[in-house]
């Protein structure tokens, strides 16, 4: 279930951010087959997890760490335990950079979270 959505857009890279409530492990596969159907020429889906004690990330051929640790330390941080976040890029033909790639994942997580 869609929790909360957060769009942000740096140097015509456009970062979506979606909050979802889980029931369980085999839901996040099935939200992010979804939203590749429904972001077909996005580049880029990082997202993070905690289920009970199970948890999982990835930055989806982003930098190592720019994006699943982001995502999946402000889910912790906000003690959300149930919940999915994913962030969606579109790249905007112009190479951020890890610092600033790191700096727009957390701003994202953290806004969607926030909403």
């Amino acid at each position: 279930m869609l929790l909360n959505e957060y769009e942000l857009t740096i140097k015509k890279s456009k970062f979506i951010g979606l909050l979802y409530k889980i029931d369980k492990v085999e839901d996040v596969k099935n939200i992010i087959n979804e939203l590749k159907k429904e972001h077909p020429k996005a580049n880029h889906f990082p997202y993070a997890f905690i289920l009970d004690n199970k948890a999982g990330k990835t930055d989806d051929k982003e930098p190592h760490n720019s994006a699943g640790m982001q995502i999946y330390n402000m889910l912790k941080y906000s003690n959300l335990y149930a919940h999915l976040l994913v962030i969606i890029r579109y790249f905007g033909g112009t190479k951020l950079g890890a610092s600033n790639l790191l700096r727009a994942y957390l701003e994202v997580a953290k806004n969607t979270i926030k909403k």
